[in-house]
């Protein structure tokens, strides 16, 4: 009857000998660990040895002290390659017996950082429309003052300065709305995403001839609803974005690889969907300094020189209104971003 508490248990149970070989394990520890029993019974297992070996000492350690130990977010390397992010607890049963319990921690880790992200947005959505109505009414008023003093200007050389006014008063018009984002997506309707990657991948081979453009697409994935139109200006401003820093620290062989998967029971934001479409975009630049990674999709907040800090901004923002979110993991000669999206009509 224990057993059958223990195999039915969401929390990965191990039970390990003295020297660390696996005794038995529950199918949670097997999906968790990607494993099986048969396969590994005996032996020791490579992922619970842990960073540097960190996992193992406090195994050892509470077999020889005879006392329990627990360790939050702790690093394991699984055979895949894959790295994973758990709490555990091990319990010395006998001089021979170890009980280890594990608990996932990345999807609960992953959750927080998501909310976090969305709430932020939704922050700077707030303070942005805001900023927006207080700037768009005097520039407004502005224009339409500089028109009215032109038809009454005695010369007409003097109607180059109002020309100006109107014609600044029209650029920061248009930089905010660009700020603002679109509202809400113009057309729903199914949509091939490869050929969303298609059209982006034709504009940047034009723009960058030079660069190589990688294809690694899944061809059984389903046809997510939302607006064509939109989710290329996404893509296009998140791909050019990588472009532009390969070509600014002279990469020697700049290399863009856009990627399509399928997500299986994956949670966005609070919400957990049957199916989620990721575009992943991925490149071999210089990575994303450290500093702006917390603010890397604010209005207006650019690694670049020349950069506007828009394009991010505004692919998140159409995201948003597709019920996704986008990711990025970064470091020197590796750069990802993902853009997630429900495989279901957006409501």
């Amino acid at each position: 009857m224990y057993q059958r508490l223990l195999e039915h248990l969401t929390t990965a149970v191990l039970l390990l000998d003295g020297t660390l070989r696996v005794r038995w394990l529950n199918p949670s520890a097997e999906a968790l660990l990607a494993v099986s029993l048969g396969r590994v019974q005996g032996s020791r297992l490579e992922c619970l040895e842990g960073v540097d070996g960190e996992v193992a000492e406090v195994l050892t350690k509470a077999r020889v002290e005879f006392h329990p130990f627990t360790q939050r977010e702790a690093l394991l390397r699984l055979a895949s390659g894959d790295n994973i992010t758990v709490d555990f607890t091990v319990t010395p049963l006998s001089d021979d017996e170890l009980l280890l319990e594990i608990e996932p921690r990345d999807r609960l880790l992953r959750i927080s950082r998501e909310e976090a992200l969305i709430a932020r947005q939704e922050t700077i959505k707030v303070l942005s429309r805001g900023l927006a109505h207080e700037v768009k009414n005097p520039l407004g008023g502005i224009r339409g003052a500089a028109q009215l003093l032109e038809r009454d200007l005695p010369d007409p050389q003097l109607t180059e300065f109002t020309r100006i006014i109107v014609e600044e008063a029209d650029r920061l018009r248009d930089l905010v709305d660009r700020m603002l984002g679109p509202n809400q997506p113009e057309r729903h309707a199914p949509l091939n995403i490869h050929k969303v990657l298609e059209r982006v991948r034709t504009l940047l081979i034009a723009e960058h001839p030079h660069v190589e453009v990688v294809r690694d697409y899944d061809p059984s994935l389903p046809e997510p609803v939302g607006d064509e139109a939109q989710l290329i200006q996404a893509v296009l401003n998140v791909a050019r974005n990588a472009l532009e820093a390969m070509e600014e620290n002279d990469i020697p062989e700049p290399r863009l690889t856009l990627r399509t998967r399928a997500k299986r029971q994956f949670t966005l934001g609070a919400e957990r969907h049957r199916l989620v479409c990721e575009v992943a975009i991925i490149d071999n630049g210089p990575g994303i300094p450290e500093h702006l990674r917390e603010t890397l999709f604010y209005p207006m907040v650019s690694g670049r020189a020349e950069g506007s800090g828009l394009g991010l901004s505004i692919a998140q923002s159409i995201l948003h209104l597709h019920q996704g979110l986008i990711e990025c993991d970064s470091a020197p000669g590796r750069t990802e971003f993902r853009l997630l999206m429900p495989l279901e009509a957006v409501s």
